[in-house]
């Protein structure tokens, strides 16, 4: 099946993106300056590259681990179906827990997550979503920590992608596809 053609139109510049992951990382550090060691748990794959960016920021001790849930596919929109395609290694009973998501659109993915998580009972489980698409949200969920609400496009870029292509792109552009 060939790909649609499609351009990218950027929504947020890297320069924009690395001045509200400092602010964001502060923010955190703050809130959990109390802690000996916050779990930093990266949503796979659209959050590597913020994750990799925002820990840096941090001046706290951190534990980095990573959770894989799909529920895109090759697909523009969601299935609504999450599968957990990788696990945490490490335990978080007890444990401060700060996950980080690439996007949140309509919270399927991340209410599934944090199901999962919050049964392995952490101390604090809170959340850090690099981009938040609230009009597009079903169901009841928010992120304490948002890097930038966005308008209901199908985006890419700074680790999210469109049928694994575009992740390394600095920015956040919009996907418009062209032709037909």
């Amino acid at each position: 099946m060939a790909e649609r053609p499609y351009v990218i139109d950027e929504l947020l510049s890297a320069k924009t993106i690395a001045a509200r992951v400092e602010a964001l990382a502060q923010e955190i550090t703050a809130h959990y300056a109390d802690t000996d060691k916050l779990v930093v748990v990266g949503l796979l794959r659209g959050s590597f590259i913020f994750i990799a960016d925002l820990v840096r920021e941090l001046a706290l001790p951190v534990e980095v681990d990573f959770i894989e849930a799909s529920s895109y596919g090759n697909a523009t929109t969601s299935s609504r179906e999450v599968r957990i395609l990788k696990d945490l290694r490490g335990e978080i009973e007890g444990r401060d827990v700060l996950v980080v998501e690439d996007i949140v659109d309509t919270g399927h993915t991340l209410k599934a997550v944090l199901h999962l998580l919050d049964g392995r009972k952490p101390n604090r489980l809170e959340v850090c979503a690099l981009l938040d698409k609230p009009v597009r949200r079903e169901v009841d969920i928010r992120a304490r920590w948002v890097g930038f609400d966005i308008p209901d496009e199908f985006v890419v870029g700074y680790g999210i992608d469109f049928a694994q292509r575009n992740r390394n792109l600095p920015y956040i552009g919009a996907v418009r596809f062209t032709g037909t």
